[in-house]
């Protein structure tokens, strides 16, 4: 079968799989949360959700096609490396996939190396707590650049439309469980964050030590971290006793959609430079 042609509506595939998971997995946290929650839900998940419709909009206003429509229609037109490979549909697929998940790694990495993409995307690590909804926690400006990123990594790579879109499902569903606040089997966790980022291995990359910060870049995959050297196993005040969030960012009014908005503009204060989350 060719990847052209959907036999299923993209729009109500992707909804309502994320539906699904973020369900799972707030059902999970409530039954078997890994850490005590320092801020109520109350103050936090009505932004976070707020942030997650601003995003939804402006893409939808901005970006109406979608990267699975680019996918679609750079196969019709042939272009970009696997298109012009020519390669068995199930291995272009399976590559497709791997290599838009290191694009967004890499994009990630880029993210915190940028001082003016740091500024952006600061507003995903200021919750004071990490859980599913977390996952969703993105300035809408850093949205779009990403949208760009993976636009060009569509297009060069030649990506299908059906890679993309399980690519999108996937990295959707990925970002809900690791970000969430979960507890796992010890010897199954171990295990299992050879194949996927776990939540205890994510929730590294959310401490306040900016080592740990710039540390498990991956939302999907783990292996990039492990094989380029950005890998640390555990958090150094262990799980239950780490701080997660940035230093200049404890207030908890910078929970509110107004500053999580505004949070670009705010300059660390000069005593605090040196502890400010960049590397």
């Amino acid at each position: 079968m060719s990847a052209i042609d959907l036999p299923f509506s993209e729009a109500g595939f992707r909804l309502g799989t994320f539906l699904a998971v973020l369900l799972i997995m707030v059902l999970w946290e409530l039954r078997a949360p890994r850490r005590a929650l320092t801020v109520g839900r109350l103050r936090r998940w009505p932004s976070n959700a707020g942030i997650v419709a601003l995003d939804t909009l402006l893409v939808r206003l901005l970006l109406p096609a979608g990267a699975v429509t680019l996918g679609l229609f750079v196969e019709s037109a042939g272009w970009g490396l696997f298109q012009w490979l020519g390669w068995p549909l199930w291995l272009t697929l399976l590559l497709s996939v791997i290599l838009l998940d290191l694009t967004i790694w890499t994009q990630h990495v880029l993210f915190h190396a940028v001082p003016a993409l740091w500024r952006l995307h600061r507003m995903h690590h200021a919750d004071l707590d990490v859980d599913a909804t977390t996952g969703l926690r993105f300035h809408p400006l850093e949205i779009l650049i990403s949208m760009g990123i993976k636009a060009a990594a569509v297009v060069a790579l030649g990506a299908p439309g059906l890679a993309v879109l399980l690519f999108e499902v996937l990295l959707n569903a990925t970002s809900l469980f690791n970000h969430g606040n979960v507890r796992l089997p010890p010897h199954l966790e171990r295990r299992l964050r050879w194949v996927v980022v776990t939540p205890e291995m994510h929730r590294v990359h959310h401490s306040w030590h900016p080592a740990e910060t710039n540390s498990n870049f991956g939302f999907n995959l783990p292996w990039w971290d492990r094989l380029l050297g950005t890998y640390v196993a555990q958090p150094r005040d262990g799980h239950e006793g780490m701080t997660l969030g940035l230093h200049d960012f404890r207030d908890p009014r910078w929970l509110r959609l107004d500053r999580m908005l505004l949070q670009p503009l705010h300059t660390p204060r000069a005593t605090a430079l040196q502890r400010d989350n960049r590397p």
